[in-house]
């Protein structure tokens, strides 16, 4: 199977293009962005050798439907989908800060939780939780938003007020989309059996007004929990099961990588890739309800993609 793991289109009006860890952006005219989703694949803010075929177009289409989903909670930056692997949209100015937002204890905070932390980006956390244990309610423990190589870095509302990289104001309602996104992502996942656990939601200005951008409640950016058998396996102590690219983590910490200086990547050889495409689709289908349709990969998929933007921007 193909996968898409590096573009270099030349759109007309382009002016610039950034590549991401996973995306690939390009600024049409200073109005409109054009975003490609590829199939590369990172973890621990490294992007791995080999690309997943069909995650793009995954990615791509669960945001699609989660942004077609929450228009009425705030506005977001998508015009359209002219390609299964891209999403046409307002040019926004980003705010430097991604809003994360935890409904349990689990992942990364619950590593320092477990270290003696019992203060993440400002926010209290009660004494006695255990893994995978529910927040009273959601958190916002917000992280810096890293350049390609840099980890992303906690922050904490203070640090941001203070650094001017928003307004009080605009914090106030970051925080409130934040949120209410989240309730409406917690909504959509119960009604198919899923707990949302924790999510990333960025965002951006466009003429003054605040703006959704990026991607939301993908697998990617977000960890679910299966809802059956959640009660009985966290009050035994043990693991729940996960629909989120955690287990891209884990194989990659059992084969001794977690993205720290003078570790190599373990081979990704053509099983583990296959096995990953496999997982990714199974999430599309998990968390959208759908069956997933894959895209005609036996073309040139970057001619695909490239015929298709054209026309949808002609």
């Amino acid at each position: 199977m193909k996968a898409l793991t590096q573009t270099e289109f030349k759109f007309d009006g382009q002016k610039s293009v950034y590549h991401g860890k996973v995306r690939d952006v390009y600024n049409i005219n200073d109005s409109q962005l054009v975003m490609v989703a590829t199939d590369r694949i990172s973890a621990f803010d490294v992007i791995l050798p080999k690309g997943i075929p069909f995650k793009g177009q995954i990615l791509n289409q669960i945001a699609a439907k989660f942004l077609d989903a929450s228009t009425d909670i705030c506005p977001n930056w998508k015009q359209a989908t002219p390609d299964p692997m891209v999403t046409v949209g307002v040019m926004c100015e980003g705010f430097p800060v991604e809003m994360i937002v935890r409904g349990y204890l689990c992942g990364s905070a619950w590593r320092a939780y477990k270290s003696g932390v019992r203060e993440i980006c400002g926010v209290e956390l009660p004494e006695g939780m255990r893994e995978n244990e529910r927040f009273p309610q959601p958190i916002i423990t917000p992280t810096t938003k890293a350049e390609i190589g840099e980890h992303d870095a906690d922050i904490s509302k203070e640090e941001i007020l203070q650094r001017g990289l928003a307004t009080p104001e605009e914090y106030a309602l970051l925080e409130k989309y934040a949120l209410a996104l989240f309730e409406r992502g917690t909504q959509i996942a119960a009604e198919r059996g899923l707990i949302l656990v924790d999510t990333k939601y960025e965002f951006g200005k466009h003429d003054g007004t605040i703006y959704l951008m990026d991607e939301i409640h993908t697998p990617d950016s977000s960890r679910y929990f299966y809802a059956e058998g959640y009660e009985e396996r966290f009050a035994q102590g043990k693991p729940q099961r996960q629909l989120s690219k955690e287990f891209v983590r884990e194989w990659l910490m059992d084969n001794g990588f977690q993205g720290k200086e003078g570790q190599q990547v373990p081979e990704m050889t053509d099983e583990i890739v296959d096995a990953i495409s496999a997982r990714y689709m199974e999430l599309y289908e998990h968390i959208t309800g759908e069956k997933f349709e894959q895209a005609d990969a036996t073309q040139d998929i970057a001619q695909r993609i490239g015929h298709n933007v054209a026309s949808y921007l002609d």
